[in-house]
C-alpha cells in the first residue's frame, strides 16, 4: 500500500490505519464522533495526501479544461478555485474535482484518490488538438485540510499568507511552519478552513506544527471515518456513492456547476436536452423518523413501492439524527414526503429534508 509523507505522525499518535483505495490511511484517532465534533466545535486536521493532482499547462490549456469541465473555467482569476466536474459526452460523471488556476496557461486539477489513473487517462485521451501538457503530477503533491470554526486563528501565526484576505475559494501562496505551500480557503466539510498543498519532499513539521499549535485550542487529528459523516451532514457528494457514470450533473442537484453559455464541453448537448425535457429523477436528502442508520444500497420506498437506494446514509454525530441521500423519481421528490427505508427486515419510516443537512450559519 501506498503511505502519504504524514504517515510517521499518524502512528505517533496511535491513529487506527486501514486500507483505502490503495493508500494506508488513518480512518480515526480517539473516535470518530469525538473527532466529528472536534471540527464542528473548535478545529480538526486531516492527511489528505491521498488525493490526486493534475497539471495542465500551455497555450491552450483552458481550452483544454473547458472542453473538459462544465463549468466555466475562464471567470477563475489568480489562485481562484471552483467546484466542477469532469463530464462523459452523456453528461455523466467520470469524476468531481476543483479546478485551480495557478497563472497564465496552468490550472491545477485536484481529483478523487480513488479516481486518480482513471482521470489522468481520460484528460489524456481528450488532450489531442489542444496545445497543452499534462501532468499527473500527484505523487509531487502533499495535501493538508485544516477546518473548523477555529481554523483561522490556528492557522495564521504558522504562515505569512494573509488569510483574512482569502475568501472562500481563494487562494494564495507562501510559507507554512516554514515551507512553501499553496493555501485554499476549501474544504469537504461544511465548515470554514483551509486545504494546504506542498511539493516539499519532507513536509511532516508542517502537520506536528498544526497539531501543536491547535492543541490548546480543541484541535484533533481526523481521520477518514469522521470526514465522510462530516461530509454528509453539509450535504456534499461522494464519487462512487452519490455520482457516477450513471448519474448526470442535473439529476445530482448541480446545476449550478454548469456553465451552457460559456461554449462546448463534453455532455452540453445531452444536458441542454435534459434541461429542455426536465429530469426524470433527482437526488434528495431525508432523516429517519425512527430508530435506524441508513446505510448505503439499503432499499427505499415511495408510496409502498420501492423507488431506489440509500447513496450515503448514517447517524450523524452532530445532528443527532439518522439521515441520507438517494435518487428518486421526480414525482416523489417533494420536501415533506413520507418515504421508508429498508433497515433489514422492517421499514422504517422517512422523510425527505432539503440538503444540506448542516449549515454553519445556522449553529448555534
Amino acid at each position: 500500500m501506498k503511505r502519504t509523507r504524514f504517515y510517521d505522525s499518524h502512528r505517533k499518535l496511535n491513529g487506527r490505519m486501514i486500507e483505502f483505495f490503495g493508500w494506508e490511511m488513518p480512518v480515526e484517532y480517539k473516535g470518530i464522533i469525538e473527532e466529528h465534533l472536534a471540527v464542528r466545535t473548535a478545529a480538526g486536521l486531516f492527511d489528505v495526501s491521498h488525493m490526486g493532482e493534475i497539471l495542465i499547462s500551455g497555450k491552450d490549456a483552458l481550452a483544454l479544461v473547458q472542453h473538459l469541465t462544465p463549468n466555466d473555467a475562464g471567470r477563475l482569476s489568480l489562485y481562484q478555485a471552483q467546484y466542477t466536474a469532469l463530464t462523459t459526452p452523456q453528461g455523466t460523471f467520470i469524476d468531481d474535482l476543483l479546478v485551480y488556476y495557478l497563472g497564465p496557461e496552468e490550472y491545477l486539477l485536484v481529483i478523487n484518490a480513488a479516481n486518480t489513473d482513471k482521470d489522468y487517462a481520460w484528460v489524456v485521451a481528450h488532450q489531442a488538438g489542444f496545445d497543452a501538457v499534462v501532468e499527473n503530477a500527484s505523487d509531487r503533491y502533499s495535501q493538508l485540510a485544516l477546518q473548523g470554526p477555529r481554523a483561522q486563528e490556528i492557522l495564521q501565526p504558522l504562515t505569512d499568507v494573509n488569510l483574512s484576505d482569502l475568501k472562500s475559494f481563494r487562494a494564495g501562496r507562501g510559507k507554512v511552519a516554514g515551507v512553501d505551500a499553496l493555501v485554499s480557503r476549501t474544504g469537504y466539510t461544511g465548515e470554514d478552513g483551509f486545504e494546504i498543498y506542498m511539493t516539499a519532499a519532507e513536509p511532516a513539521a508542517v502537520w506536528d506544527e498544526i497539531i501543536r499549535a491547535g492543541s490548546p485550542h480543541g484541535l484533533h487529528p481526523v481521520g477518514l471515518g469522521a470526514r465522510d459523516t462530516l461530509r454528509l451532514e453539509a450535504g456534499l457528494m461522494l464519487y462512487g456513492n452519490d455520482i457516477d457514470e450513471t448519474t448526470t450533473a442535473l439529476e445530482a442537484d448541480l446545476k449550478w456547476i454548469i456553465k451552457f453559455k460559456k461554449g462546448g464541453f463534453l455532455g452540453r448537448d445531452v444536458l441542454e436536452r435534459q434541461l429542455a425535457d426536465g429530469i426524470k429523477r433527482k437526488i434528495v436528502g431525508f432523516e429517519l423518523r425512527e430508530k435506524g442508520i441508513p446505510r448505503p444500497h439499503y432499499p427505499v420506498y415511495a408510496e409502498g413501492q420501492k423507488e431506489g437506494e440509500v447513496t450515503s446514509g448514517t447517524y450523524a454525530p452532530y445532528l443527532k439524527k439518522s439521515i441520507g441521500l438517494v435518487y428518486l423519481p421526480i414525482e416523489h421528490t417533494e420536501i415533506g414526503l413520507d418515504i421508508e427505508v429498508g433497515i433489514r427486515d422492517k421499514r422504517v419510516a422517512a422523510v425527505v429534508i432539503p440538503t444540506p443537512f448542516y449549515r454553519r450559519e445556522t449553529r448555534p
